[in-house]
């Protein structure tokens, strides 16, 4: 398997589990600041790589009244401020190709959302900016049908490419989790991240918004590193229950760290 660079980070290979964490969206400039910051302390003290994510609009909702966020510029300058203040890769969703110029002027990362993952022009246009592309799987997907998706980046001249596995739909409402998708997805030469977060969302399980079961997050995280991954993706708020998106399927800032401790010990032993 090829190693991915993300600045000074690689993801990969024989290289140790990376962390890609953040909030669903930006809610305001400061909590986005000190989560970051949070996270990152965590992450050095568990001595895993961190990448921070979180949407600068969330565009693919079932509500038209659910939170977006700050939308592209002011999010995008919230990120920069992020990058530059932490010195830590960013990473961000977009949702059309008039976005992914400037989202490259400032993202480490452009990540291609699971709804919008077989839309060719938006990934060709992502791919062709030469940043890491991290194409999250649809929920409707097998884990096979990621290799054309990911030949059309590199047809574009990419091979820096990320894939992301965040649960497959099960019946109505519901996501679960089947680990062998790591494992397919990683013999077509990338990078694998698990997403345990959304793979616990429950869509539309509120009616006119999603729900979750943050409960099974942990469980998952740690069965996935020792089944075999990359990285992690999780997202993480210092309040989720007042979380303005995604609440019921984040994880609490408090509850990271021994996640981690957890995860890098899984990791140790697989290395016995």
């Amino acid at each position: 398997m090829r190693e991915v660079k993300i600045g000074d980070i690689a993801i990969g290979g024989e290289r140790p589990l990376v962390l890609i964490a953040g909030p669903c969206v930006i809610e305001s400039e400061k909590s986005c600041l000190e989560t970051a910051a949070a996270i990152k302390e965590i992450a050095r003290s568990c001595g895993m790589p961190f990448v921070f994510k979180s949407s600068f609009d969330k565009a693919n909702r079932l509500s038209a009244g659910s939170f977006r966020g700050p939308g592209l510029a002011k999010g995008l300058a919230v990120l920069r401020k992020v990058k530059k203040q932490l010195k830590v890769p960013v990473l961000s969703d977009v949702h059309c190709r008039s976005e992914i110029a400037k989202a490259a002027a400032v993202l480490d990362i452009i990540q291609i959302p699971a709804l919008l993952c077989r839309q060719t022009d938006i990934l060709l246009s992502a791919a062709k900016t030469g940043k890491v592309v991290n194409i999250k799987k649809g929920q409707f997907l097998a884990p096979w049908d990621i290799l054309p998706i990911l030949k059309k980046a590199e047809r574009a001249g990419s091979k820096k490419i990320i894939l992301t596995e965040r649960g497959a739909s099960f019946g109505y409402n519901n996501l679960v989790s089947d680990l062998r998708s790591l494992k397919i997805m990683r013999e077509f030469g990338y990078p694998v991240v698990y997403d345990a977060t959304h793979s616990v969302q429950l869509p539309g399980g509120k009616g006119t918004c999603s729900s979750g079961q943050r409960e099974f997050v942990s469980g998952l995280t740690r069965a996935a590193a020792a089944f075999g991954c990359d990285g992690l993706f999780l997202e993480v708020h210092h309040d989720p229950d007042k979380a303005l998106c995604d609440g019921p399927n984040m994880i609490d800032l408090r509850e990271l760290e021994k996640l981690l401790k957890q995860v890098r010990s899984i990791e140790d032993a697989l290395w016995l």
